[in-house]
C-alpha cells in the first residue's frame, strides 16, 4: 500500500509541552539557557502554543480528501522532526498499517540544509530504528516557483491589501519574509535565491510596484554572518525612506507559527508603530485550496512516475 508523509517542524499544543519542546530544538547546538527561555517566553506571550500541528493535521486532511476527489484515494500521514507525532513513531504506525511506500512532502518552500535535509535525516534515522518492515520513502522535489504555491501567496497578500486599502489609500510596500539562516548554508543549497524567486513571482503576479525581501527569526551566534536585512532594519530604512505603509507576507513559512505571532505580530509590529508605520500582516498559506491543489499535484506526479 502507498501512502503521503506530511514532514513538519513541530510545536507545543500545551504549556508544560513549551521547555521539552525547545530542548529538542537546541539539543546539540551550543544555545545558552537564557537564550533558550527567551524563546520559552515567546510561547507564552503568544498563548503559549504553537498552532502549526493543528494547521498541519488541516492540511493532511484538506490533502486526502482533494487526493480522494481526484480517485486517489491515499492515507496521509503526519510526522514532525521535534515534536508528537514524531516521524520514527508516524513511520511505524505506517509500516503497522501495511504501508510499504510513501511520497513525502518537506513542508518548507526553500530548501536548506536546516529546513530539509535534517528531515530526511530523521526519517532515515526513523527507518534505521524499525528495520526492514519501514515504508520507503521518495521525496516530493522543489516547489517554492509553483504555480499554485506563488497563487496561495498571492492571493494571502491581496486578501490582507483589500483589508487595509481603505485606511492606506497610498502606495504599500510588501515586505517578504523567510527565515534567515547562515550564510554558509544558504550558498550550499540556493536557499536565498529561491525565496527571492519566490518574491519576485508573487509580485509579478499581483503587478507590486513597492516590495522587498528581509529575514526575520534569527538565531545563533551573532559573530557569524546570516542572512540580511533583518526585518527590524528593513522597517527603519522604509520609514527612513518616507514609507507609510507595509504589509509583511512570510513567504518562508506554510502554517501560522510563534515564529510568526511572536516575531512579526508582536516584535515587528511594535517596532513598526514606534516608527510610524502602518503595519499589516498577510497570513501563511495554511490550508489555503491552492496549496492543497499544490501538494496533491505533487502527490501525483509521483504516483505517475511510479516513485
Amino acid at each position: 500500500m502507498n501512502a503521503v508523509l506530511l514532514l513538519a517542524f513541530g510545536g507545543p499544543t500545551r504549556p508544560e509541552e513549551i521547555r521539552p519542546f525547545i530542548a529538542n530544538v537546541i539539543r546539540g547546538r551550543p544555545v545558552p539557557p537564557q537564550r533558550a527561555e527567551e524563546v520559552a517566553r515567546h510561547y507564552e506571550i503568544v498563548g503559549s502554543l504553537s498552532p502549526l500541528t493543528e494547521v498541519t493535521f488541516r492540511q493532511a486532511d484538506a490533502l486526502r480528501q482533494h487526493l480522494a476527489r481526484e480517485g486517489l484515494a491515499l492515507p496521509v500521514y503526519v510526522g514532525m522532526r521535534n515534536w508528537k507525532p514524531y516521524v520514527v513513531d508516524t513511520l511505524r504506525e505506517m509500516a503497522a498499517r501495511g504501508v510499504r511506500r510513501a511520497t513525502a512532502i518537506v513542508l518548507a518552500p526553500h530548501r536548506s540544509e536546516a529546513s530539509w535535509e535534517h528531515y530526511i535525516a530523521a526519517v532515515d534515522a526513523g527507518r534505521a530504528e524499525i528495520g526492514p518492515t519501514a515504508p520507503a520513502i521518495d521525496y516530493a522535489g522543489p516547489w517554492h516557483a509553483h504555480p499554485f504555491f506563488i497563487e496561495a501567496v498571492a492571493s494571502r497578500v491581496d486578501a490582507r491589501s483589500a483589508a487595509v486599502r481603505d485606511s492606506c489609500p497610498g502606495p504599500v510596500h510588501v515586505l517578504f519574509t523567510a527565515h534567515s539562516i547562515p550564510v554558509s548554508m544558504s550558498d550550499a543549497s540556493g536557499y536565498a535565491r529561491q525565496v527571492e524567486e519566490t518574491a519576485r513571482l508573487t509580485s509579478e503576479r499581483l503587478g507590486l510596484a513597492r516590495w522587498s525581501v528581509a529575514y526575520q527569526s534569527r538565531s545563533g551566534d551573532p559573530r557569524d554572518p546570516w542572512l540580511e536585512p533583518d526585518i527590524r532594519d528593513t522597517l527603519r530604512a522604509l520609514a527612513a525612506g518616507g514609507t507609510a505603509d507595509v504589509i509583511v507576507a512570510p513567504i518562508g513559512f506554510v502554517c501560522e507559527q510563534v515564529e510568526l505571532t511572536y516575531d512579526l505580530d508582536v516584535e515587528a509590529r511594535t517596532l513598526a508603530s514606534e516608527l510610524g508605520l502602518n503595519f499589516a500582516r498577510a497570513r501563511a498559506v495554511d490550508d489555503h485550496p491552492a496549496f492543497i491543489r499544490l501538494l496533491a499535484e505533487l502527490v501525483c506526479g509521483m504516483e505517475q512516475r511510479g516513485e
